[in-house]
């Protein structure tokens, strides 16, 4: 049988890197064909040269044995290719009908004007055909990250999709939104179209994927139908070799208060009261909505503080805005690395230093030299990868963009260091790495907050956990005590309460 799509020997070279090395991927109609790999290791290179994103130095890809020339995502999309997004690529201001039709409108007739009917209906007809009934005159904007998703598939139904690649799809979705979305893949490929499927989370692959490709270094390692294979077999195909522990020991000493936060309040939270030592790597848990970002983005001067009070290093502290915090020590990797922590359009070099070019400036000039000594000393020990320090950021895997916003703090002197999802859409070889640098952070002082909706990561790193329901702390658990049980009893322990009285 001719397979619907073949990758063969594609090659990718960027200066003093190759991408790419000759990789061959195929993919049959029907069937949900995994792509994993650790961080750098080509996948979304791969995924880029289908998509029309770019174009390969040397390889051939054909659609059911023709071969094809994908110069540009429109010619993609033309002959029945799509892709799903981490984040969904639609217009805010655009309904879900004009997001779906966009660039390929129903007209009226031979004339030049939009059928909105026509265009509505197929619209409620594509949507019901994903079992969806979201009403089609809603804006995007007003749409969950579920919904979202959705609509951006209901595009790739418009355009008679073939091949549909999902880049990451759970990332940022709920448990019950990740069983509607594997249902979802679960009827396309019933409907004959092939599945590309990308994700660090090896349960996720274990449990949909028909075959498995796993890239390492730009090369393909192996290619094995799905049954039979464990997670530390696929560990040791993406890194090289066995990892025998998830998370590293535990060896550091707790030391003095470094911050004391009391009766902490805003519009969303609510009486906070905790405590952050050197040495410490303190864990912020609950479920979606709990108020943890929210409380990160207090304690960072992002967001307004109604009440309370907190104390850094043993005097009041109260940043005014985040330029305030961090002056005064804090340095935050946020969860939206892409949006909110990195300028994808700069370099390395230019995003690392950002937060700390004072200290490169000699009468009133910065001192280039100095500043390229510092970045590649921190790119080095972090072990950032290509280590070329000019690289714009937009280019590195998800890994080493976490490694780059950390890399920032650490040049800023930052003492106080909050990680919020540090490791979502990170492979599991890097996470160790993340996993290891934290620990190794904590060892020489530095005083570490973590917020995660991954427990099995809270209680792996953690040496107390912070649980959070309804804008507040319902507990705080000691590592030997941290079991998901009893976290998950905390996250719903006021809802729970609040039921009982309704």
């Amino acid at each position: 049988m001719i397979p619907l799509l073949e990758m063969q020997e594609i090659v990718k070279q960027y200066p003093g890197v190759r991408a790419l090395d000759g990789v061959t991927f195929e993919l049959r109609a029907g069937e949900v064909h995994c792509l994993v790999g650790e961080n750098g290791a080509g996948k979304s290179t791969l995924i880029k040269i289908l998509a029309g994103a770019l174009q390969s130095d040397a390889g051939t890809i054909c659609i059911n044995g023709a071969q094809v020339d994908i110069r540009t995502p429109s010619v993609a999309q033309s002959i029945g290719i799509g892709v799903i997004y981490q984040d969904p690529h639609l217009v805010p201001e655009l309904d879900v009908a004009e997001n779906i039709f966009l660039g390929h409108e129903p007209l009226v007739g031979a004339s030049p004007f939009v059928d909105a009917r026509r265009m509505h209906d197929e619209a409620s007809s594509i949507l019901a055909r994903l079992g969806e009934r979201i009403p089609t005159q809603t804006r995007s904007s007003d749409l969950t990250v579920a919904q979202r998703q959705i609509v951006e598939i209901a595009r790739a139904l418009s355009r008679k999709v073939k091949v549909l690649v999902f880049d990451e799809p759970t990332a940022p979705l709920t448990g019950r939104e990740t069983e509607n979305l594997f249902r979802l893949i679960g009827d396309l490929r019933h409907q004959g179209v092939g599945i590309v499927y990308i994700s660090h989370r090896l349960e996720e692959i274990l449990r949909i994927a028909d075959r498995i490709t796993v890239l390492r270094d730009g090369r393909r390692v192996v290619s094995v139908d799905a049954d039979g294979v464990t997670i530390p077999q696929l560990v040791q195909w993406m890194v090289g070799r066995e990892l025998s522990e998830e998370y590293p020991v535990i060896d550091r000493q707790v030391a003095e208060e470094v911050l004391r936060i009391e009766g902490l309040a805003n519009a969303r939270l609510r009486n906070i009261d905790l405590a952050l030592h050197r040495g410490e790597i303190l864990g912020v848990g609950g479920l979606v909505g709990a108020g943890r970002t929210e409380f990160v983005r207090a304690i960072f001067g992002a967001d307004a503080i109604t009440a309370g009070h907190m104390l850094l290093r043993g005097k009041p502290y109260m940043p005014r805005d985040p330029a305030d915090a961090i002056a005064q020590g804090l340095g935050l990797l946020t969860e939206d690395r892409n949006g909110l922590g990195l300028f994808l359009q700069l370099s390395i070099r230019e995003n690392l230093s950002i937060s700390s070019l004072l200290q490169y400036i000699r009468r009133g000039v910065i001192d280039a030299d100095a500043e390229r000594r510092r970045v590649a000393e921190f790119v080095d020990a972090l072990r950032v990868r290509p280590p070329n320090s000019e690289l714009r950021v937009d280019t590195l895997s998800g890994g080493n963009r976490q490694k780059v916003v950390l890399a920032r703090w650490l040049a800023a002197n930052s003492d106080v260091l909050i990680f919020d999802e540090p490791t979502v859409g990170i492979d599991v070889g890097v996470k160790y790495e993340i996993y290891v640098l934290m620990n190794e952070l904590a060892k020489e002082g530095k005083a570490i907050m973590v917020v995660s909706s991954d427990l099995n990561e809270l209680i792996g790193i953690s040496d107390r956990i912070a649980v959070m329901c309804d804008g507040r702390i319902a507990g705080i658990l000691p590592r030997s005590e941290a079991t998901n049980d009893a976290v998950m009893t905390l996250a719903t322990a006021f809802a729970s309460i609040e039921g009982a009285h309704a």
